[in-house]
């Protein structure tokens, strides 16, 4: 069946470090859980627009800007995963759900994701995953020591190697260049602290907390820089199964979306 896209608004919900800025899509359904979906560092929700105006044909569907990143306030002291998952679980409260909720994540998010579904182990109902940041003692010091905080420069060359590096890993799998240039702007709201999803992710348990996740998990393993990684999450995951996409790659809830969508809601419909 071919869903239409329905609005998708705008609104902002207190949380523990200020305002939370969410996007919105869909109505409230007895049926089928609402979902909440949390990017990637150093992105925001938007990532999610396209894919939450189609997943909001039949359930609620939200995408919110982690704090610190998009348009929500940021903490004053350096955040965990968990401070970022109080900070979801917070939008739940704030939204006034009572009941089950299904939330998927994106990297950083795959972390918040895992994290409040620990937190909230009678609330969250059904988990997936875009790539699995499970990374060994050494691979997360490379990756330390590659997201640094960027200093600004007269020349503006910390803006380009931001945009070097988002093209080379958004080019590609169905996006073009224009289409890449669209998403950059979002990458820039993290603003000078834009390090901290990232020191937050590299800081975390290596296993992400898989092993103690009980509810049913699919987990996305697309061509991107974590594909490698990845697939060590079947060995952890009690109740998961991992689905790759090589032909998918960043932007592929852009590029893709509607067969992301028919994946996404075949795993969360079904008995």
């Amino acid at each position: 069946m071919e869903l239409r896209m329905v609005a998708v608004r705008r609104r902002y919900v207190d949380g523990p470090f200020g305002q939370i800025h969410i996007r919105v899509a869909g109505p409230s359904s007895p049926q089928r859980p609402p979902l909440l979906c949390f990017h990637m560092s150093p992105m925001s929700g938007r990532i999610y627009a396209r894919f939450i105006a189609q997943m909001g044909e039949d359930r609620l569907a939200v995408a919110v800007d982690t704090p610190g990143f998009g348009m929500s306030d940021t903490p004053e002291e350096l955040p965990e995963i968990s401070d970022y998952a109080r900070a979801m679980a917070a939008v739940i409260d704030a939204l006034g759900i009572e009941g089950p909720v299904d939330i998927m994540g994106y990297h950083t998010g795959s972390l918040i994701a895992c994290d409040l579904a620990r937190m909230r182990p009678e609330q969250i109902r059904r988990i997936v995953l875009v790539s699995a940041p499970l990374l060994n003692d050494e691979e997360r010091a490379a990756m330390r020591s590659l997201y640094q905080p960027i200093l600004p420069s007269l020349d503006g060359e910390h803006v380009m190697k931001r945009w070097r590096s988002f093209s080379h890993h958004n080019l590609g799998h169905g996006l073009d260049l224009e289409a890449v240039a669209d998403m950059f702007p979002d990458g820039l709201l993290g603003r000078n602290r834009a390090w901290y999803g990232h020191r937050a992710a590299f800081n975390h348990q290596p296993d992400m907390g898989l092993p103690e996740v009980k509810q049913p998990i699919m987990v996305i393993n697309p061509d991107d820089d974590l594909v490698q990684f990845t697939p060590r999450a079947a060995a952890l995951m009690v109740d998961g199964h991992i689905v790759d996409k090589p032909e998918w790659g960043h932007g592929f809830l852009d590029a893709s979306t509607s067969d992301a969508v028919a994946l996404v809601r075949d795993f969360l419909d079904r008995e």
